[in-house]
């Protein structure tokens, strides 16, 4: 499972806020609910989150075997 964990611990650690991806960055509502609910979102998205966070896709999400779920 792709979990997105990673994604909130680096916004909190930016001091962001999804409201300021949504405004600032125009960043669509939409995918944020996706991540969220753990649904998946594509490889355009993520570079679009590299970008806006500077930093690696490591830092917006990982893989979680389904034994450790």
């Amino acid at each position: 499972m792709i979990s997105y964990q990673p994604f909130y611990e680096t916004l909190y650690r930016k001091n962001l806020t999804e409201y300021a991806l949504i405004f600032k960055f125009g960043f669509p509502a939409a995918t944020l609910h996706r991540m969220k609910h753990s649904k998946p979102i594509n490889t355009t998205t993520l570079d679009t989150l590299c970008e806006i966070l500077q930093c690696p896709v490591s830092d917006i999400l990982e893989y979680v075997p389904p034994e450790d779920i």
